[in-house]
């Protein structure tokens, strides 16, 4: 009675939800297709709120034993085949089998599988909720979805019909489907496989971690040590190729297997939904203060955030150049689905590394997506063979697909060997990477090759002091070039933004580090600064999260000038030899630098006063890489004093005024007038 009352409330529930009629279509299509079939294969979405509000206990079976609630609907649809003659080639009711998609799961914390958290209760076949980020996955293989076995004795009465029919079930393995010893019920004969009626799906595996273990990826860890692992995610049919690497989903399946001896856990998906991650609602009341506080100036809010950026790092004051540069970067990451378009790379020259690299460690946890590349691991998807056996091709992330929206710091430069590093200015150049697959090295007959865009921002920088660096040869050099004679021009030039770090220049004072470090050494957990305390890690973290999703638009006057600075730039880097200096891709890093001070400013329109600093950070990085010019920008012009008191603040105003005033007569003399090729 049990039984026969949940199939009552199925047959309702397919009716409610228009699901009945989407499965006398599918029907359909089956019956004018005229060809007979071992296994009919039907998807039913099922919302279980609303079966749970009908029947209990049919919401329970769906939820907690979704097996047998699949073998209740599997028995209603055979019932409504027959009884409307929907499919007239349909003998037996195990041809039909049943998908229950689920649309979700109820928000408790035994739904969820976390391999973060103990205990772990991952055998139950049933339904588990999990999100992760795609760290890896392999070419679609096919897959044994049903097949048609037959007695072996001609005599028997089974050995015709389509009494022995095996589909896939959720967690079960090809060999649970496709075996040479199963026997026949009747006569206990060897069963045969019919195998012009085996019927072959899609299969793709999919390797993903939860959210929480990027932050063994991040330099400066915020939590204490953890453990994590990694799901192998089994995608099937409709569910191929709907994920991708690099994006974090939300995923609903049932446990396939365990692997006591490497404790691995394989999901077999149900369905995935693309997580979009939580938008900030806004800053802190300390930032808000200091934003109404400026409000009179376009440049003073931002002056302030670099000076006091990183105060745990570097004392106030120092390293501000940098320290705007990497907060203009961090808010040109992005978190939602859509796609990183103006990313902001930076590369430093420093002599203090040890330094830069606690900096840029720092800067990089402040965001989801903030990845330290370790040296022992790839910067870019690398191949292997799938170690669950199913002859597929596995592609590994790499630290870039892992880092989409977001910045990988690759460390030092010259730790990466040549090839890596010509990969690298490769996809700087184009924001793509294309992995080859052999066809010969695994067991296909043709080579395959997939291409993925590379949606971050790469950090990187050179030690000028070390000694390699040191005995280099010194080449002539024009008025504010650096010598780059061990690093490739065209590599220097791949990078948006070149800024030389020296610590003991006029902008740089050496004694303030010092005391900083000395005073961090020996009280690790005591007050540094007054800055450390009034605006803390966390009130950076909102600010950056709420800036990055800004939406920006250029106003005509900010247009004008950004399209008349990079008419008059290359005008003045172009001879009649080598053509222009300026890579095809400047426009692009203008306009990304511009956005990001807006956004760093909490506004919504781009100002000429954005695109002023946009400029001059610009022009500091083409002086380094190719020499001085007409414009003649000094090397600290976005910083000319240290800021101190809003003194110094005003009289930095009036220098950018200043600027902004050259600029303007630089355009006008060098940018008007001037004729490209369509191309240009």
């Amino acid at each position: 009675m049990s039984n026969l009352k949940m199939k009552e409330a199925a047959l309702i529930y397919l009716d409610r939800s228009g699901a009945l009629q989407k499965f006398i279509d599918d029907c359909n299509y089956y019956n004018d297709s005229k060809q007979s079939y071992a296994v009919y294969r039907f998807n039913i979405l099922i919302n279980p709120s609303d079966v749970l509000e009908l029947d209990a206990e049919l919401g329970n079976h769906i939820l907690h034993h979704p097996l047998k609630a699949a073998q209740v609907f599997q028995s209603v649809c055979f019932i409504a085949v027959k009884t409307l003659s929907l499919i007239g080639q349909l003998q037996t009711e195990t041809q039909i089998n049943i998908v229950l998609k689920l649309t979700h799961l109820p928000p408790l914390p035994s739904y969820a599988l976390d391999l973060c958290e103990f205990p772990l209760d991952y055998t139950s076949q049933r339904f588990y909720m999990m999100q992760g980020i795609v760290i890896a996955m392999t070419t679609v293989t096919k897959y044994t979805q049903g097949a048609r076995f037959l007695c072996s004795d001609e005599v028997c009465p089974l050995s015709k019909g389509f009494q022995y029919i095996r589909v896939h079930m959720p967690g079960a393995t090809e060999s649970a489907t496709v075996r040479n010893d199963f026997l026949c019920n009747l006569c206990s004969s060897s069963l045969q496989e019919d195998r012009k009626f085996r019927v072959l799906g899609d299969k793709q595996v999919i390797e993903i971690i939860t959210t929480k273990a990027l932050h063994a990826f991040q330099g400066h860890p915020k939590n204490q040590p953890f453990r994590f692992q990694s799901f192998t995610v089994f995608l099937r049919d409709e569910l191929v190729n709907k994920m991708d690497i690099g994006n974090e989903y939300k995923i609903i399946g049932i446990p396939a297997c365990v692997k006591s001896s490497q404790t691995a856990v394989c999901i077999e998906a149900n369905s995935i939904t693309f997580c979009n991650p939580k938008v900030s609602s806004g800053i802190s009341d300390n930032f808000n203060c200091l934003l109404s506080l400026t409000s009179g100036s376009c440049w003073k809010f931002t002056a302030i955030l670099a000076n006091i950026f990183a105060s745990q790092i570097v004392p106030p004051g120092t390293y501000n150049l940098l320290k705007l540069c990497l907060l203009m970067s961090l808010v040109q990451t992005s978190d939602c689905k859509k796609e990183l378009e103006n990313c902001l790379d930076i590369l430093i020259i420093t002599s203090d590394t040890l330094l830069v690299d606690r900096l840029l460690n720092f800067s990089i946890s402040l965001v989801p997506r903030g990845i330290h590349h370790p040296v022992s691991t790839e910067i870019f998807p690398t191949l292997s063979r799938d170690k669950y056996g199913t002859g597929a091709v596995s592609i590994q992330a790499g630290s870039a697909l892992l880092a989409k929206g977001g910045i990988c710091f690759i460390g030092d430069l010259c730790s990466h060997k040549k090839d890596k590093l010509e990969q690298l200015q490769s996809v700087l150049e184009s924001r793509s990477i294309t992995v080859y697959i052999p066809g010969k090295k695994f067991g296909d007959d043709i080579d395959q090759q997939m291409t993925f865009p590379v949606q971050c921002s790469f950090w990187s920088f050179v030690d000028m002091d070390s000694p390699s660096k040191r005995n280099a040869q010194k080449t002539n050099t024009l008025i504010g070039q650096m010598n780059f004679s061990l690093i490739p021009a065209n590599f220097v030039e791949a990078f948006g933004l070149l800024i030389n770090c020296n610590e003991s220049s006029p902008c740089h004072p050496l004694l303030p580090t010092v005391q900083h470090t000395l005073k961090k050494a020996t009280d690790p957990e005591g007050l540094l600064n007054l800055a450390s305390q009034q605006f803390t890690t966390e009130d950076f973290e909102k600010l950056l999260a709420f800036a990055k999703n800004l939406n920006v638009e250029f106003s005509l006057e900010a247009e004008r000038m950004i399209h008349g600075y990079y008419l008059a730039s290359r005008r003045i880097r172009t001879d009649s030899i080598y053509g222009s200096k300026l890579s095809a891709s400047a426009l692009k890093y203008l306009v990304s630098l511009s956005e990001a001070h807006t956004r760093l400013n909490l506004r919504n329109k781009v100002l000429k006063e954005d695109v002023l600093i946009a400029a001059l950070l610009f022009e500091i990085s083409l002086t380094l890489k190719y020499g001085a010019t007409a414009f003649g920008v000094a090397p600290n012009a976005v910083f000319p004093f240290e800021l101190y008191n809003e003194e110094y603040l005003e009289q930095r105003d009036l220098y950018l005024n200043e600027c902004q005033q050259q600029l303007q007569q630089f355009i006008a003399t060098y940018g008007l007038g001037t004729i490209f090729s369509s191309d240009e």
